[in-house]
């Protein structure tokens, strides 16, 4: 039950989200505190934040609905977006800079949806 609802979570975040981004790449920009200065700064930013995390999500429901993919979207969510957690804390521990409410804010989703993938792992779907 708690991989479904993970599952289910993370693909409505995800669709929501990347479609908003796919959309408008100025508003993940905007919240993370750069600018689009190019087209290729614009298509970057659509792609990986609209195009990929649609597509990431769409996988999650994939996984929510189909038992086949339940496994191995459980074990995406821990790698990829654990992998972003993990990256995400080690860059906000080193730069000098100080950080704002989006990364304290992705570092909570991330964490918290890859440790509940990973606990969902320990049991059977």
């Amino acid at each position: 039950m708690l991989g479904k609802i993970v599952l289910w979570l993370a693909a409505v975040i995800f669709i929501i989200y990347g479609i908003v981004c796919l959309i408008s790449p100025e508003l993940p920009a905007e919240y993370a505190g750069f600018s689009i200065d190019s087209g290729d700064a614009w298509v970057e930013i659509a792609a990986m934040y609209g195009g990929l995390q649609t597509a990431f999500g769409v996988f999650c429901l994939l996984g929510a609905l189909r038992s086949d993919l339940y496994r191995p979207a459980l074990i995406s969510i821990v790698l990829l977006v654990g992998g972003l957690a993990l990256t995400r804390l080690y860059s906000t521990l080193i730069v000098p800079e100080p950080v704002g409410n989006y990364t304290y804010g992705a570092l909570v989703f991330e964490f918290t949806t890859a440790i509940l993938a990973a606990l969902a792992l320990r049991k059977p779907a």
